[in-house]
């Protein structure tokens, strides 16, 4: 006896699917119970150190790898006044355009300090096309217990390798009394006229 005909097994597998048990995953209802695996790439994130200096450093490697030319970075120069990342640059501009995005992850091999990373949020959806343009403030990480919101000085006695080899654990006391200082300026008496510094200064 000849082989059945190719429509007929086709058929007949279609057949004998309908009386299997169907697997469904409830989605959004269980999705607990189904989490991504470890190694899954989602959206991404900016991080950073564990006193709360951005680890970009605006060297553009990550936009320069992708395929896809979903990322975009400018890059400006740290100061003593406004520091956000321990090197000499830090990414004042930052998008990462989720509409072109294919999640290979060659952005974040790129990265030399480990500033961009993949995390495990797969739910991008919205009902605008300019709403999957993430800027910098979306992307960055949360602030940690022991960071310290930047711009801010670098920790007393370390240089940017501490930083990148891990040595740095949190934001001083030095740090955090620096910052208190710039955020309330004691005003600068000149001739029975008080002005703050940063008005001084201009």
């Amino acid at each position: 006896m000849g082989e059945l005909p190719q429509v007929v097994r086709g058929f007949g597998t279609t057949f004998v699917t309908m009386f299997k048990h169907v697997n469904t995953e409830q989605y959004p209802e269980a999705k607990d119970k189904f989490p991504p695996k470890p190694r899954f790439h989602g959206r991404h994130q900016l991080n950073r150190h564990p006193d709360g200096l951005e680890k970009c450093v605006g060297c553009e490697l990550c936009a320069w790898a992708c395929p896809a030319d979903a990322i975009y970075v400018e890059g400006a120069d740290n100061n003593d006044i406004a520091r956000f990342s321990p090197g000499e640059r830090y990414g004042s501009v930052y998008q990462i355009n989720y509409l072109r995005c294919i999640f290979c992850g060659l952005c974040i091999e790129a990265c030399p300090t480990r500033a961009l990373t993949m995390t495990h949020d797969f739910e991008l959806a919205d009902n605008g096309r300019e709403k999957l343009i993430f800027e910098k403030a979306d992307l960055l990480a949360p602030m940690l217990p022991g960071m310290l919101k930047p711009p801010h000085a670098m920790a007393p006695g370390t240089t940017a390798k501490d930083y990148y080899e891990g040595n740095v654990r949190g934001a001083t006391p030095e740090q955090i009394a620096d910052a208190e200082a710039q955020a309330n300026p004691e005003p600068v008496v000149i001739e029975g006229v008080a002005f703050l510094d940063s008005e001084v200064s201009q």
